[in-house]
This record gives C-alpha cells, sequence and structure tokens, in this order.
C-alpha cells in the first residue's frame, strides 16, 4: 500500500486566520460570541465551536447582545449593507472575512461607482458570492456556467468580472475567454485564491496516479466539492467524505495506491480521524513489514525544532504576516517585521503565493499553535558571513538606504545595516542626503567589528575604483573625429562642458553654431544629451575640446547648392556702412551691396535709400563660396536713370570729355574684395 497525501490538504490561511480568531476570543472567557452564518462549512467544526458556546446566527436581528458581545464575520465576508446594519446597532465587530474576499469588495465596489456592470463568476447561493453582490448595490450578473452569459449579462455595455475564490480556473479560462468576445470594454480580474487553485492542481495530479481518492470535507463546501469534481475526472474510484464514518466499505486496500486531499474548511483532526480508522480496518503490508495509515500521515509530516532552518511554500499572504507550509502539521507565520529589516518594505513586493522560501524556527508552538518564524534572523546569519567576506577580499556589495542618521546613512546589504558616512557617500560634496533614501548603492567595507555590531561602508572609494577604469578605457580609446553621446553639465559664457562617461569635454562657444550667439544657452541648455565629435585632446593635462555644429549645416554649404553667378534673391539688409550695405540671404551668410550698386543714381551714403530690416531684391554679380564672399546689385535690377539736361556749353562739353564725376570715379575703385575685407575688420 503507497499513500500520497496532498501537502496542501486542510486549513487555508484564511480559514486558519478566521478559527484562530474564533479559539483566541473563545480563550478569553469574557463575552457572549456569535458568528454571522457558520465560521466556515465544516459541520463538524461549527457543532464543536457551538460546544464551546459559540453561536451561529443567520441575521443580525437574532443576537441578544450587551456590552460584553462579540460579533465575527465568517471567512466568506458579507455585503455592505449588514456592514451598515451592525454600525447602526452598535455591536462590537471582529472581521475575519478572508483577505482574499476583502480584495474582491474593494474591486466591485470601485468599478461600480465607476459605471460598471458587475460579473461575478461563481455559484449564485454561496456566501461569498452573496457577499461580493452586496457591494454593488446586488445588482451583478453571476454566471456560474457559459449557458449563463446570454440571460444574465446582456444589459451591460462595459464591465467589470470578479471570480468567486474557490472556483474551478479551468471553468473561469473558459467563460473569461468568451466573454472578452463578448464586450469591447471590459477589466477582468482573476481572483481565484492561488491556494485554491494549487490544492486543485496537487489533487489533480494525485488523482491521476492512485486507484482510489478520498476527498475529506462539509458537503456543502464549495471548494470540497470542486477538488472531488476534479479528481473524479482522473480518478474513477473518488469519494467524497465529511468524517471517517462515511469511509467507503468492503474496499481491500492492499496492494493499491490512496491518493487523500481535503478541502479548505476541512481541520487536520477530522483528516487525521479518517487515516485513523483506515488504520483499524485494514494493515499494510509490505515486504513483511506493516505501517498504518496513521504511520503513514505521521511519516510524510515533517519534525521541527526552534532554532531549525527550513524551506516551506508561502500559501497565504495578508497585509501583516505570511503563510507558510513547511509540510509539518500546522503551518508557519512570518510577520512582515520579520521578512525584512526594510521598514519601508511592504509584504506584496517581499512574496507572493507559491514562493519558496527558507526561514529560522523562532518558537514551534507560540501557545495558539502557530509555528513562529523568521527571515529576517536568517538572513541576518547569512549577512554577517557575506559582510565579513567582503571586508576580508574587499568586494563590492549592493545595498538600500534605509535611514538618514547623523552625520551620514543607513544601508541595508546582505541584511545587515551598513553606516555610510555622509564624506564616504560620493566623490563629491553631498548638501542633501535626504536624495539617497530608498536609493540603491554600491558599497565597500571599510571597517568592521563584530562585536560591537558596528560596520562601516563606503560609496566614494566604489565610485573612484570605477571611474578610474572608465577614465583609462576611455583614454585608450579616444581618437580625434571619434563621436560621443553625453549629458551638457554646466553653462560658462565661453562654452558647454559635457560629461562623456569618465571625462568632461568643452564646446567652446564657437563650435556651438554656424552663426554668431551670446552665450551657450542659445544653442544648449544643461541636461541636454548632446551628440559630438573630438576636435582635440591632451590627457596630460586631462582636456578635452569637442565640437558640435555639423559640416552639413554649414550656411556657406548651404549656399553653394542654393545660389548661382546671376541668380535674383530676395534678401534682409542688415547692417549699414560708409561704402555699401550687407544684406543677409541666409542666416549665416550675407552678401556686400556696394554703395555704387544701391541705385542708379548717385548717392552719398546708403541711409538714402536704405534700412535696416528691408528687403530687397538684389542680382548676385561674384559668388566666390571658397573665400566666403558675395556681391550683389540693386542696381542692375533697375532701369537706366534719365540723363540730367545741361544748359551750360562748357558744362557739356566738359560732360563730354568725361562723363563720369571725379569722386565717384574714385569710389568705383574700391573693389568687391576690398569691401569684403572692410566688413571683416569691422566684425573684428
Amino acid at each position: 500500500m503507497e499513500i500520497i497525501l496532498a501537502k496542501s490538504a486542510g486549513f487555508c490561511f484564511g480559514v486558519n486566520r478566521a478559527m484562530d480568531t474564533v479559539y483566541k476570543n473563545i480563550r478569553q472567557n469574557d463575552s457572549n460570541i456569535y458568528t454571522l452564518g457558520p465560521i466556515i462549512h465544516n459541520k463538524q467544526v461549527v457543532e464543536e465551536l457551538q460546544s464551546k458556546g459559540v453561536q451561529t446566527v443567520e441575521q443580525i436581528d437574532e443576537i441578544d447582545h450587551d456590552e460584553a458581545t462579540k460579533l465575527i464575520i465568517r471567512t466568506h465576508g458579507i455585503p455592505k449593507s449588514v456592514y451598515d446594519e451592525i454600525e447602526a446597532k452598535n455591536l462590537r465587530c471582529i472581521d475575519a472575512t478572508c483577505p482574499d474576499v476583502k480584495k474582491i469588495h474593494h474591486i466591485v465596489e470601485e468599478y461600480y461607482h465607476k459605471g460598471y456592470g458587475i460579473i461575478i463568476v461563481g455559484n449564485p447561493e454561496h456566501p461569498e458570492v452573496l457577499s461580493i453582490n452586496g457591494w454593488c448595490d446586488n445588482t451583478a450578473a453571476i454566471i456560474n456556467s457559459l449557458e449563463d452569459m446570454d440571460s444574465e449579462c446582456e444589459s451591460f455595455d462595459k464591465v467589470c468580472v470578479v471570480a468567486q475564490t474557490t472556483f474551478n480556473r479551468d471553468k473561469w479560462h473558459q467563460i473569461s475567454a468568451s466573454l472578452k468576445t463578448k464586450y469591447p470594454q471590459i477589466e477582468i480580474f482573476d481572483t481565484i485564491c492561488n491556494a485554491t487553485h494549487l490544492r486543485q492542481t496537487e489533487a489533480e495530479k494525485i488523482a491521476k496516479q492512485v486507484d482510489l481518492m478520498l476527498v475529506i470535507g462539509g458537503m456543502h463546501s464549495s471548494n470540497t466539492q470542486k477538488l472531488a469534481e476534479i479528481c473524479s475526472m482522473y480518478c474513477e474510484h473518488t469519494y467524497h467524505i465529511e468524517t471517517f464514518e462515511e469511509l467507503p466499505q468492503n474496499i481491500n486496500y492492499a496492494n493499491k495506491k490512496i491518493g487523500i486531499t481535503a478541502g479548505a474548511s476541512t481541520p487536520a483532526w477530522i483528516i487525521k480521524e479518517v487515516i485513523n480508522k483506515m488504520s483499524e480496518k485494514e494493515k499494510l503490508q509490505d515486504d513483511n513489514t506493516e505501517m498504518s495509515f496513521e504511520e503513514a500521515f505521521e511519516k510524510s509530516l515533517i519534525t521541527l525544532n526552534t532554532g531549525d532552518i527550513v524551506k516551506g511554500t508561502i500559501i497565504g499572504v495578508s497585509n501583516t504576516e505570511a503563510y507558510v507550509d513547511l509540510g509539518y502539521k500546522s503551518d508557519g507565520v512570518v510577520t512582515l517585521n520579520e521578512l525584512a529589516d526594510d521598514p519601508s518594505a511592504k509584504i506584496e513586493d517581499l512574496v507572493k503565493v507559491g514562493d519558496e522560501i527558507e526561514v529560522f524556527v523562532v518558537r514551534v508552538n507560540d501557545g495558539e499553535g502557530n509555528v513562529l518564524l523568521s527571515k529576517r534572523k536568517l538572513d541576518l546569519m547569512k549577512g554577517w558571513e557575506t559582510i565579513e567576506e567582503a571586508h576580508q577580499n574587499q568586494t563590492v556589495l549592493d545595498g538600500k538606504v534605509i535611514q538618514i542618521v547623523n552625520g551620514g546613512v543607513m544601508v541595508l546589504a546582505k541584511s545587515i545595516r551598513v553606516f555610510v558616512p555622509a564624506s564616504q557617500l560620493s566623490d563629491r560634496y553631498v548638501p542633501d542626503l535626504n536624495q539617497y533614501l530608498h536609493q540603491s548603492v554600491s558599497l565597500k567595507i571599510i571597517d568592521l567589528n563584530k562585536r560591537k555590531r558596528r560596520v562601516v561602508g563606503s560609496v566614494k572609494v566604489v565610485i573612484q575604483e570605477e571611474n578610474a577604469v572608465k577614465m583609462e578605457a576611455f583614454w585608450s580609446d579616444i581618437e580625434v573625429g571619434k563621436k560621443y553621446s553625453g549629458t551638457v553639465k554646466k553653462l560658462t559664457n565661453f562654452g558647454a562642458f559635457v560629461n562623456l562617461g569618465a571625462v568632461d569635454g568643452l564646446i567652446h562657444i564657437s563650435e556651438l553654431s554656424w552663426i554668431k550667439i551670446k552665450h551657450p544657452s542659445e544653442v544648449i541648455k544643461e541636461g541636454d544629451i548632446a551628440e559630438v565629435y573630438v576636435i582635440d585632446f591632451d590627457k596630460e593635462k586631462n582636456k578635452i575640446s569637442l565640437g558640435f555644429k555639423k559640416a552639413e549645416d554649414n550656411p556657406w554649404e548651404i549656399a553653394k547648392s542654393k545660389f548661382h553667378l546671376e541668380d535674383v534673391v530676395t534678401c534682409k539688409v542688415v547692417r549699414l556702412v560708409p561704402f555699401g550695405a550687407f544684406a543677409q540671404m541666409i542666416p549665416g551668410v550675407d552678401g556686400l551691396i556696394h554703395i555704387s550698386q544701391i541705385s542708379n543714381k548717385r548717392i552719398g551714403k546708403p541711409e538714402e535709400v536704405l534700412s535696416v530690416g528691408q528687403e530687397v531684391e538684389a542680382k548676385i554679380t561674384e559668388l566666390d563660396i571658397e573665400n566666403q564672399k558675395i556681391s550683389l546689385s540693386i542696381r542692375e535690377l533697375l532701369p537706366p536713370a534719365e540723363p540730367e539736361v545741361k544748359e551750360d556749353a562748357a558744362e557739356t562739353k566738359g560732360a563730354e570729355e568725361d562723363d563720369t564725376p571725379k569722386e565717384y570715379t574714385e569710389e568705383v575703385k574700391v573693389t568687391i574684395g576690398d569691401a569684403i575685407n572692410q566688413k571683416k575688420d569691422l566684425e573684428e
């Protein structure tokens, strides 16, 4: 005979929590205790509690209460209206609702007030489903199968879907998939309890390999019914029983594999009673060695002692505790402050159902049957070993800043609190230590005194070592023309400093733009990511000159393809000088309109015809891109001037001999090249 006992058989953490709550109040023996409905779906447990004075009622009005009366809310939860009724009657209430069910209440209430139709996938008669429906004013559509969809869900435009915590996961997947095709606007929350899923999966696995399957639990327990349903699909001889009295009769157990599982509301003592009774009925023989079911059950359980280090599986999580299956007759409990030493940690970020966890056994029995566990103590033991080794070998540790203290910060590294002085927190002055709170850092241990539990670390040392490695790699790889992507660190009047990772480089203001600027902020800002290239560098002086402006943005290169000799262009007068006017053709490219080319009449100065900002049309008369010289003429686009009428014959004769006035002749002797040179002189 081989017995396979499901590790998940018996109380889930929600039921265990509720039962602990009831027994704790029974032991206080200072009040009348009521439960609103059966605390769990197990008749034997309810009868036992009644024998201890716990009364079960279905309505608040049935309670004959005084100041000593206590009402315990069962694991399945209650509608919001019942909470209001309890408050109105000023009843002392202890809420033992399963945290997983509470979570569903919050989801339903939130989405109902957002205007969503609520769909509950589950048994419409189950008290858990009825309690959930009470958080949306009993307006939910409740579906237990695909066939229910058409009749129950037609009136909704957008829906929020939740599941009874003990619902069959395969059926859930079928229904939720079908709902997705029916509703374009849908929010689906898989609220099936992970412990339920693990229990069902384990039951299926066992049922596939045994000759006979026993499912122990209340006949009205939804999760036990589903276990029996799943097991019967894979094992022909599956029996759902509540107590040992319902064991199948006249069965030869010899040479058979027997699987045993139990619902979440089934206490360990009922499971043991069943096994004891089977032991009385049949002795198992294997190689002349007898083993009873009771012996097989006890053999399947581990032995625990205070101080043991054991591994287990997380089977439940509340706001303050995690429940661990250790393979022991009782589940273990580890509180939030025993999970981690980080005061800002949240339990949901530390563990989740199904995780394997290694823990230290603090106490095998805390007086209420719980095994007290600590992960923090185990982490501390291992942490000191790691810290000592890191100090000896000067290896880098990762940690998190958990507290700002006088003169520095406390870093949690390998579960050990390490003090990092402010001077060792960075390679630069840190004006405000609070910016490091909750941040991850890398450090080295620079001082350790295990006897005094004192550890000092340095982030600065790690930064300096990392920078030295980066700098060496940088200088060995740098070359003129190489491109980098860096962060603009600082702006000055003469340029911008850019961090290239290990070294800062300077973009001189003249290298920021092809056009003249007064300050780098006209082109770039601190914090910008800049694409730069190396113009020059000096490793000995730790200096790098960087370029920023791109060759393809050179306005003279643009002018080369844009303008041609004798083109007529529209340009803007940007500056007037005695010998002419400079006009901007495109940003960064100006052409000279000589005074002799401004008008078809003689003028004394450019201001007589032109003004700064004026747009004019001019003809390109000279184009020298290589020397960055362009000459323009307005005069060539104007009609010839009418000749002046001469009244004096002598003047006429003089005009015939020399039609050009002497002073005008002197002006045109100034070449275009001279004008450009004068322009440069003026700019300088």
